[in-house]
């Protein structure tokens, strides 16, 4: 999904998750039986090997999911035969709505997805739990399970005239809580922001705060549920444009110390999109700042997470990129790791602000171009791998892989022959294989080279 494009594409590209325009409906071949490995059972001692995840976008497989709970057990059955020990269930996807039981977040009701040669709204008309069904039907099918959130965001503002959906939307009261971007013509909501996708919701407003805990104690009952994840515990894809609200200016003078005089030129330049050749000591403690914000967040998501369920795995999936990923404002190395060695414009403070030794696991989006599968930089898959492990300095288990449907190459399918390749590298040069998004393994027909790299995997295992 992401290679050498802008982040913002890249996120939008994601969002689409599938875009399934060659009329790509259910098709019952995928269940036809084939030799079936064994089973590993949900348990941590039942894994065999190294785990292996699959991601499951909630807008981009709503089509086959969303009203079917047999659509659901059948490809919890073809997940575990293809050898996946993983999934990863979006329940809460861009517009905000939900897919599991919440008091503080509207349940799902409608869905944007990409249908034929547009976008339009699919309905959620059944009424089954659909976090719960993926659980039961997961594990019987002997897959763990673990629920991920689009943790940051409140609303999305859809294409071709299809209009927006989410709770920034409906609710007025929540307006105040979305990210203020310092762009080039001033401040300005991203509510009042016309290019189309998610809304961010700012992580130094407190309520926010408080919302994302509470979601996090809302999957943590799932008492049966694995793990979660979240995703997008980020700022807005604005970058280093966000955030410039009053709330994020009073936190950071209170962080810094000092009031600042002229906001927010000060800290950026109307407009800033990139750190200049010499950074300020004033820029220094926003970078840092805001890394200790999405820290902060997270180290209160894990501590609800565990004081609710003290055996559910917490987690997160960031970027692999870490050399261009301060502009999310997240550092998610260990606090071991010293980057200010490689980036003269970290501080002490960036650094401890890692937060790797909150989390249980963490998945890097491994996102190179299908040839670019080997190497030892970022944007080659094997590179990121093996500088995540540097990064994480052993603080945590990292899964690591491709998006094998946006990134470079992989857009139009006919990737077969690459798969056991990309399974062997990443699995090789990492903890766990991560793959996004079981969509495309659908669309593609990547079912049976994912069953050959595994099963090539576990037999080096079982030597």
């Amino acid at each position: 999904m992401k290679g050498r494009f802008s982040i913002a594409v890249l996120l939008l590209a994601a969002l689409a998750g599938c875009k399934p325009d060659n009329g790509y409906q259910w098709n019952d071949e995928w269940d036809a039986p084939d030799p079936a490995p064994v089973v590993p059972d949900p348990s941590d001692e039942g894994i065999v090997g190294k785990p292996r995840y699959v991601w499951i976008d909630a807008a981009a497989n709503f089509d086959d999911y969303g009203n079917s709970r047999e659509n659901i057990r059948k490809d919890c059955e073809r997940i575990a035969r293809t050898g996946f020990t993983d999934i990863i269930v979006d329940v809460r996807p861009t517009t905000g709505d939900v897919l599991f039981k919440s008091s503080v977040a509207p349940a799902l009701k409608r869905i944007d997805r990409w249908k034929g040669s547009t976008y339009d709204w699919a309905e959620r008309t059944a009424d089954f739990d659909y976090l719960q069904a993926f659980i039961e039907e997961g594990h019987a099918a002997g897959l763990r399970v673990n629920a991920a959130i689009n943790t940051l965001v409140g609303g999305y503002l859809c294409p071709y005239g299809l209009g927006s959906e989410g709770m920034v939307f409906s609710d007025d009261s929540k307006r105040d809580w979305c990210t203020v971007q310092n762009l080039s013509s001033g401040l300005t909501s991203c509510m009042d922001v016309s290019d189309y996708g998610p809304r961010f919701l700012n992580p130094a407003h407190p309520s926010v705060q408080d919302f994302v805990v509470t979601l996090v104690g809302e999957l943590a009952a799932y008492k049966e549920l694995d793990g979660i994840v979240l995703d997008r515990c980020r700022y807005d894809d604005s970058g280093l444009q966000s955030d410039f609200s009053d709330d994020s200016r009073h936190a950071f003078e209170k962080y810094a110390g000092q009031r600042v005089t002229s906001w927010p030129s000060d800290i950026f330049a109307p407009g800033t999109t990139t750190l200049p050749s010499s950074v300020s000591s004033l820029q220094r403690q926003w970078l840092s700042f805001r890394v200790k914000t999405i820290h902060d967040l997270v180290e209160k998501a894990s501590i609800k997470a565990h004081e609710v369920n003290p055996d559910i795995r917490f987690g997160v999936y960031v970027g692999a990129w870490y050399s261009t990923y301060y502009t999310s404002g997240v550092n998610w190395a260990s606090p071991t790791y010293n980057c200010r060695q490689e980036y003269p414009w970290a501080s002490a403070e960036y650094q401890a602000a890692g937060f790797a030794d909150h989390l249980d696991f963490i998945f890097l989006g491994a996102y190179a171009g299908v040839d670019s599968i080997h190497g030892s930089s970022e944007w080659t898959m094997e590179g990121f791998c093996r500088l995540g492990a540097k990064r994480l300095n052993g603080a945590v288990p990292y899964a690591a892989g491709p998006d094998v449907g946006n990134g470079s190459g992989f857009e139009n399918g006919g990737q077969s022959s690459r798969i056991p390749d990309i399974v062997s590298t990443c699995l090789g040069a990492s903890d766990g294989l991560f793959i996004f998004d079981l969509c495309h393994i659908k669309m593609y027909d990547y079912w049976s080279s994912f069953k050959s790299g595994i099963d090539a995997y576990l037999k080096t295992v079982n030597k």
